[in-house]
């Protein structure tokens, strides 16, 4: 166990650990540590307390901040603005494509960054050698995503509150479409994406809720134990309902007189005999036609012996002569011509 504070250097960052040098320091406080950066002015926002690293090498807080350094801190603020703008100048004239988000300078003034999107990779070393002579420090130029640029521009999200990454979430975790079915959402992408284009980071505060209890409720509703007994009462009435109305089926088919019912072997039997008048499928013809000869064709079913009469095919008036052909024409003309020879 350690006993360390909590440093945050931006207003929505990640939260740093650092070793209290004074026992007086508290919540609330301004102080001066060294980063990966470099030197940077934060404010403490986790009193003194116990940590469970105890392989994690604390660093140690070089001094409180004094009135000077926190006027310091302002200035840089107001030069980041002017530093955004000459930038933004030299993109411009450099024709680069890409945008600038913002810029940071740090307590010192020893290092500049600039953090920028782009669809794909930028050469801009040319821009970074002005930049150079320009500030006469240090330059960095950062490409970031889509959730950092969301995080560092702001904006309302769709509950019409400010967005939670730039309100108060240090950082980012990962959500997957699984916590959205989980929680029963709809799936459509309009809904559960943010300003960013990504799923919604308010799809994991509930999400070991639905995963650990919900679960565990939704269970013990379904067991037999637990259902109502209103619900079962219902159900027995139209049980009994649904008996009442097949007993009246019953009885009305029971009325019916046995002549009008046709016994089973009559319906098949008719039911063929319509089958063999339908028109004979001249697929089923060409089919076998092209099938090879070593493949034996196999036998039909042999038809049921009806006692029924098979029903005649009523006579066709009007019947349509045959077409002959020109040929056909031609030498019934010439047969009934005389022959001259025999004459």
């Amino acid at each position: 166990m350690q006993t360390a504070i909590g440093v945050r250097f931006k207003k929505v960052g990640p939260i740093e650990y650092y070793k209290p040098v004074f026992t007086s320091i508290k919540t609330g406080d301004w102080v001066l540590a060294e980063t990966s950066r470099g030197l940077e002015c934060g404010q403490v926002v986790l009193g003194p307390g116990e940590i469970a690293s105890d392989a994690l090498q604390l660093r140690s807080i070089r001094r409180r901040a004094t009135p000077n350094d926190l006027q310091r801190l302002a200035d840089n603020k107001r030069r980041e603005k002017e530093a955004f703008e000459i930038c933004k100048k030299k993109i411009a004239d450099h024709k680069l494509p890409m945008k600038l988000i913002n810029v940071e300078f740090t307590f010192d003034v020893n290092k500049i960054i600039f953090s920028f999107t782009a669809e794909g990779r930028v050469d801009f070393r040319e821009l970074v050698r002005d930049l150079a002579y320009v500030f006469r420090t240090r330059i960095e130029l950062r490409q970031v995503g889509v959730r950092d640029e969301t995080k560092l521009m702001g904006g309302i999200g769709n509950c019409g509150r400010p967005l939670c990454c730039a309100n108060f979430l240090g950082d980012f975790v990962a959500v997957s479409i699984r916590m959205a079915k989980d929680q029963n959402l709809s799936l459509n992408p309009t809904k559960i994406s943010g300003c960013c284009g990504r799923l919604m980071c308010c799809l994991q505060y509930e999400d070991d809720n639905y995963q650990n209890g919900c679960n565990i409720c939704c269970a013990k509703e379904t067991t037999i134990d637990n259902l109502n007994a209103e619900e079962d009462s219902a159900a027995l009435e139209k049980l009994e309902q649904l008996e009442r109305a097949e007993a009246n089926m019953e009885s009305i088919d029971s009325e019916k007189p046995v002549e009008a019912r046709k016994p089973l072997e009559t319906r098949v039997n008719t039911r063929q005999n319509e089958n063999r008048r339908r028109p004979r499928d001249n697929r089923n013809v060409n089919r076998n036609r092209n099938r090879p000869s070593g493949v034996n064709r196999p036998p039909r079913p042999a038809p049921i012996e009806s006692s029924a009469e098979p029903a005649k095919k009523p006579p066709q008036k009007n019947k349509p002569r045959p077409k002959k052909s020109a040929y056909q024409r031609d030498k019934n003309f010439h047969s009934r011509r005389p022959n001259i020879d025999d004459a």
